[in-house]
């Protein structure tokens, strides 16, 4: 069982001051988040791409090449890239050369993307929306098979007996499917044999997603892959303090600010404290409490759903660099040895 972290780098106002850091420092901070991840025994680290003013990641693989010489064994990735209006091969070069800085620790996760920012941005209209990511995918697959590529599509110019470089160490560079519940997202995932990423975000159940994991390992094992070995990623809110009281209490005022933002965005119904405290309950899509808590609701999402990495998506909103420091510490240095140990003798009892 796979633990880390997984972050927007947030630029929102903080709640207390009103005031609003700038990119730079935000970027240094994370660079720092990802060092004491490596340090503390964590696997994973993922920045999602974004393009707005409340979020600093717009190139995730250049965030993490700063931090890569400067880490050694923890894993690199995007969560996500927003694959429908990027350029596959530029993705691909990037993550490569990442690859490379990293000696061997990179991956990319792809999906279509909730925020649609990035698609006038860079000259790619909404009404494609299914077929650019369909399209793109395939492009960036056949980039994974060899040095020299001919591909043709509909929404990027064709490509004839190209050379594709800096090739990464590893072969193939790891590529994930990310979806927040799309069941066509599950089937294509698992028709490709690739690794499975599910967003649980939002007024959500963990356990109901047992059904993409099921629609996933059925598309896989049709299409002839083993979907035992197939890795399976849950991405979800949280943070840890030393007790559970104040864990709820520090990550409230920032997870409220910034999910009424998102609520007026999308029109949806104001988020109230009653709603916080139902997701922090053990049912609930928010991990938030002591270790012992944490880790039990990861151990449950592990037994009922079969994701094989976990992924804390912290902070949410803007909160004090110290505070997100210190729940990374405890996520690697109380979680992570509570639920592998307690995952490790459930799987042998039980596949």
């Amino acid at each position: 069982m796979e633990l880390g972290i997984s972050t927007f780098v947030e630029t929102t106002p903080d709640v207390i001051t009103g005031e609003t850091m700038s990119h730079a420092e935000r970027l240094r901070e994370v660079v720092e988040e990802i060092m004491l991840a490596d340090q503390v025994g964590l696997d994973v680290y993922g920045v999602g791409e974004h393009h707005r003013p409340d979020f600093a990641a717009s190139s995730p693989a250049v965030v993490m090449a700063a931090a890569a010489s400067l880490t050694s064994r923890i894993r690199l990735t995007s969560a996500v890239m927003i694959l429908s209006s990027a350029d596959p091969v530029r993705v691909y070069q990037d993550f490569a050369t990442l690859d490379g800085l990293s000696g061997g620790r990179a991956e990319i996760m792809v999906g279509r993307g909730s925020f649609t920012e990035s698609f006038p941005l860079f000259g790619c209209d909404l009404k494609d929306y299914e077929t650019l990511f369909e399209e793109k995918l395939d492009l960036l697959m056949k980039l994974q098979t060899s040095e020299k590529v001919s591909w043709e599509g509909q929404h990027r110019p064709a490509i004839h007996n190209l050379g594709i470089y800096p090739r990464p160490v590893q072969q193939p560079l790891p590529v994930w499917i990310a979806s927040a519940g799309s069941p066509e997202s599950a089937v294509r995932a698992g028709a490709l044999g690739l690794p499975f990423a599910l967003a649980m975000i939002g007024p959500v159940h963990p356990l109901d997603f047992a059904s993409q994991v099921k629609l996933y390992k059925e598309a896989a094992a049709h299409a002839g892959h083993d979907s035992s070995r197939l890795p399976i990623a849950a991405h979800a809110h949280g943070f840890i303090a030393a007790d559970t009281r104040k864990a709820i209490e520090q990550f409230f005022p920032s997870t409220y600010a910034r999910t009424n933002v998102r609520a007026a965005e999308k029109g949806l119904p104001p988020y109230h404290r009653a709603d916080y405290d139902a997701a922090c309950s053990f049912d609930g899509a928010l991990y938030v409490g002591d270790p012992a808590s944490v880790a039990d609701k990861i151990i449950h999402l592990r037994k009922h759903v079969g994701v094989t990495r976990f992924l804390l998506h912290v902070p949410h909103g803007t909160m004090p660099h110290a505070e997100v420091m210190e729940a990374i510490r405890l996520l690697g240095t109380e979680v992570a040895p509570r639920v592998r140990e307690e995952v490790a003798l459930w799987e042998k009892n039980n596949l």
